[in-house]
């Protein structure tokens, strides 16, 4: 048994086709079968039903890969140990962060780092909570920025700063005439709100309230991004992040950003690690580094 092995039978677990987990582990898909046959053979029992329709885990395949992934992230722990011994900010951090976060912070971000961590350059992804904290889970990330409530086992979260939401209104929107907008105001209007799997799409449905009558209109875009593009031409309103409004490239005109009565709906950012993870000395230097982003300036936490 070796741990490419299981790393084999952990990726075949997670894309359930041969051909996707040969691809993430970088070997041909005749390599990566032989390796789980092999380890299945040593073992003495059938971890993966095949068919021509998917491959699934059998019940005790669940178990092994189980275990697999927490061997797998303590082998990574021993290297991890080794080069923290050496310095913890000397070598590559995996960092990953929500959809509407990292677009905004990482420009902030990177260049902070650079300059505090110039030997500790970051591995980025940017993908959707659930996804990132599988990642986290299984070792492939060392560290992930989420907005709060998040909780896992042996999973470490550092609150960061708070975020509040502002409307995008088209210019001739009519709510544009006032400065300030109660959240009710907006149950008529058609709401652009991102698509399932975004936590922000959660907590802005959470914040505004469904008209009496019944449903509200909305419409649903991939990116934040893509539903400033849409307020601007003049499809709908939107709820955003201050950090989405701010960061905008339009000429004045197309639309308006207002803010929301008081006690205004927001978001808290935070940093998530295993509470394995030998480099804190990284995480601290990553959590420092954030706060002192303009992004993060007006919602510091103490």
């Amino acid at each position: 048994m070796t741990l490419t092995e299981l790393r084999y039978i952990v990726a075949l677990a997670r894309e359930q086709h041969f051909g996707r987990a040969a691809q993430r582990c970088h070997v041909s898909q005749p390599t990566l079968s032989v390796g789980v046959k092999k380890l299945e053979d040593e073992l003495g029992v059938i971890l993966f039903e095949r068919s021509k329709a998917a491959v699934l885990l059998t019940e005790a395949g669940k178990r092994i890969v189980a275990k697999a992934q927490k061997v797998l992230e303590q082998a990574k722990g021993l290297r991890e140990l080794a080069q923290a011994g050496k310095d913890p900010l000397s070598a590559p951090l995996s960092l990953g962060a929500i959809h509407t976060v990292g677009p905004y912070l990482f420009p902030q971000l990177v260049q902070r780092l650079h300059q505090s961590a110039p030997q500790m350059p970051l591995y980025i992804e940017e993908n959707f909570t659930h996804v990132l904290r599988d990642k986290l889970v299984g070792g492939e990330l060392d560290v992930i920025i989420i907005a709060l409530p998040f909780s896992e086992p042996d999973v470490l979260t550092v609150p960061l700063y708070d975020e509040i939401f502002q409307v995008l209104l088209p210019a001739a929107h009519p709510l544009t005439r006032k400065t300030c907008i109660d959240i009710r105001e907006l149950e008529e209007s058609a709401l652009l709100l991102l698509g399932e799997g975004h936590c922000f799409r959660d907590q802005v449905l959470a914040a505004c309230p469904s008209p009496p009558e019944g449903k509200r209109p909305s419409i649903e875009a991939g990116s934040l991004e893509t539903i400033r593009h849409m307020v601007a031409s003049g499809l709908g309103v939107s709820v955003l992040p201050l950090s989405a409004v701010d960061n905008h490239h339009y000429a004045p005109g197309l639309f308006a950003v207002r803010p929301l009565a008081k006690p205004a709906p927001k978001r808290r950012i935070a940093l998530a690690f295993r509470a394995s993870f030998p480099r804190i000395r990284a995480t601290e230097q990553l959590a420092a580094a954030i706060r002192s982003c303009p992004i993060a300036q007006d919602g510091l936490i103490a």
